[in-house]
């Protein structure tokens, strides 16, 4: 996606802004913000680049991961414009995840590459740390189980404040002012820009009550610093987000965040994954 064609397609978002009041120049800015995504679903007209459940194929002697299976995407598939994330080109991506927040900080997943053309065996789904419980087996058992094609999509941020290490502990997001009114109007107008589905790829992270980037959350987890710097977070994207909408999950959201540069670097191993979870 061109930026003619990103600034084309935020019409409605430029002008419903507008229309409140906002400057025009903090309107632009906010705009030159916006990053293209992927927008996985069971529907819709772009190609199949993967699946949601399905065989676990993994290379020959890797450790099972300890979260259960979410999806797998083929990368060669992914149109080449879809992100703006420095992605191998080919290959394959296997996410895992459980979708609950367990607090202290975990990680509640993983993410596996598998180069193409890598020898891989199938192995046993159920083969995790927690599923021989009850509660947490059931949940799996929900699990989707589909296709998955990917629509190029647009992406401005959802949320507007950026914490800080000492009182007033928050404040908006550096440079705008208008940065909350900025956001609202995106949740506004994204029906009218966008589609939605329930796993996204690079772009900006978005959950069920977003204040602060979760982006910016799942970094201070992996630093243990309450209130990372903001340069630092900057070095971080988003991976991928996944709301699975399963019964007695509706209002989780995983996130899956990677710095940068381990993602050119294809060290996925370092990526974090944390979840949003109003029980």
């Amino acid at each position: 996606m061109t930026p003619e064609e990103t600034r084309g397609r935020l019409g409605p978002f430029r002008d419903k802004a507008l229309a409140r009041g906002i400057p025009v120049d903090e309107v632009e800015r906010w705009m030159d913000t916006a990053r293209p995504c992927a927008i996985l679903a069971k529907d819709g007209d772009g190609p199949v680049v993967g699946r949601f459940g399905g065989p676990l194929l993994l290379p020959v002697g890797t450790p099972h991961p300890s979260q259960p299976f979410v999806a797998s995407l083929d990368l060669a598939a992914l149109p080449a414009d879809a992100t703006d994330l420095p992605l191998p080109a080919d290959g394959r991506l296997l996410l895992f995840a459980y979708p609950e927040d367990e607090g202290g900080g975990a990680d509640m997943g993983h993410v596996l590459y598998i180069p193409a053309g890598t020898a891989v065996t199938e192995r046993d789904k159920n083969a995790w740390s927690l599923y021989e419980i009850d509660e947490y087996r059931e949940v799996f058992e929900r699990f989707p189980e589909e296709p998955l094609r990917a629509t190029t999509e647009v992406s401005l941020p959802y949320h507007h404040l950026v914490e800080l290490p000492e009182p007033p502990y928050a404040d908006v997001l550096p440079g705008h002012p208008h940065a909350e009114e900025l956001a609202e109007v995106w949740d506004e107008t994204y029906d009218d820009i966008a589609v939605s589905g329930p796993l996204q790829l690079g772009g900006y992270a978005s959950q069920e009550a977003v204040d602060v980037d979760p982006v910016a959350t799942a970094v201070a987890r992996v630093t243990g610093r309450a209130r990372p710097a903001w340069d630092e977070v900057a070095g971080w994207v988003l991976l991928a987000d996944w709301s699975p909408g399963i019964t007695g999950q509706e209002g989780a959201t995983v996130h899956w965040v990677i710095r940068r540069e381990d993602l050119a670097a294809r060290r996925f191993d370092r990526a974090f994954t944390s979840v949003f979870w109003n029980p």
